[in-house]
Order: structure tokens, then sequence, then C-alpha cells
């Protein structure tokens, strides 16, 4: 048995540097050169757009996993080695993400780019699903079915945005924003699961 909490002070340290890696690679591209002047720094800003897209998502995503990840409860104060070792496999994944961030960044129209970006945020949703899932006497409140529910659009957005990457890479990571959907959809598998 492990003490949760120590398992919790890991994911949230983890957590805090890899949403602060991310930032390290928005840098005025170097073929750009150093601006001379307000139009060519705008010029330059302007060139970031393609790092700036997936450091945001990345960010977003980051942020809200571990917001929604705080207010998963348990009843337990320790947890077992399986619980652990998803734990540790999820964070595996949690600080691959600002390394496929970079290569989302700098290789945009590349349909490996996207499945790579895409893969590594569908793993994060997965483990996430699966630790919730050992979770040792979890509190199953409202909170727990829309986190459920949104890791399951995440996934399922994701593997979207793999198989659009190999046809359109360029307009590929529209497909996450079926995780603005995630709220309502959760709401509604509540009410259905209510009634039955």
């Amino acid at each position: 048995m492990y003490p949760k909490n120590r398992l919790e002070a890991l994911t949230d340290g983890i957590f805090a540097v890899a949403m602060t890696l991310l930032v390290l690679d928005l840098r005025i591209p170097d073929e750009i050169g150093r601006p001379t002047d307000e139009a060519s720094l705008v010029h330059a800003l302007w060139a970031l757009t393609p790092k700036l897209i997936p450091y945001l998502l990345s960010f977003y995503l980051l942020g809200v996993s571990w917001l929604s990840l705080i207010k998963v409860r348990s009843r337990s104060e320790f947890v077992g080695a399986g619980y652990a070792r998803w734990c540790l496999l999820y964070l595996l994944f949690v600080t691959l993400l600002p390394f496929s961030t970079v290569v989302m960044g700098r290789f945009t129209a590349y349909a490996a780019a996207t499945a790579l970006y895409a893969a590594n945020i569908g793993l994060v949703a997965a483990t996430g699903f699966l630790l919730m899932s050992v979770l040792p006497d979890p509190v199953r409140d409202a909170h727990w079915l829309d986190r459920r529910v949104s890791l399951v659009v995440l996934f399922a957005s994701c593997i979207l945005t793999i198989v659009l990457s190999f046809i359109t890479p360029g307009n590929a990571l529209w497909a996450l924003a079926l995780n603005l959907a995630a709220g309502p959809t959760a709401r509604v598998y509540a009410l259905f699961a209510r009634a039955a």
C-alpha cells in the first residue's frame, strides 16, 4: 500500500513542470531573424501562431486534467500497487505532452506530427480513465460521472484527429473541438442514467 497523498504530491509537481515546459518552445523562429522595427516584430509574433495553438491546447488540456483530477475523491488514504503503476503510466504520458506539442508546433502540416500529438493526448485520456477505474473506494458523485464522460469524449476526439490527420493534417486538430460537447454530453447521460 502507498499513501495516496504522496502520489498526489508527485502528480501536482509533474503537472506543474509539464505546463511550464510547454512555453519553452515559444520563440521567434530563427528563419525570421531579429525584428528590427514594429512591423517585423508583429510579423515575427504572427509567425508563432502554429506553435501557439498547440501550446494553448496543451496548457488547457493539462490544466483541465489537473483540475478534474483533484476533484476526483477517494475515501481511502492508501492505494495499492496497481493504482500506483497506472498513476506512473498516466504521468509518463503527461510528461511527454511538451514534446508532442513541440513536434506539433514545428511540423503542423505533417500528418505524423498531428497523429503523434493526438495519440499523446488520447493516451493521457485513456490512462486517466483507467486510473479512475482502479481508484480505491471512490466517491461516485456528479463530478465522477462528468470526468469519465469527458475522458471518453476526449479519447474519441483524439481517434478522430488521428484519422483526419492523414486526410487533412492542417485541419485535423479541429476534431478536438468536440470536447466542448463533453459537459452537455455528461449532463444528458446523467439524466438518462437517473431515468433508467
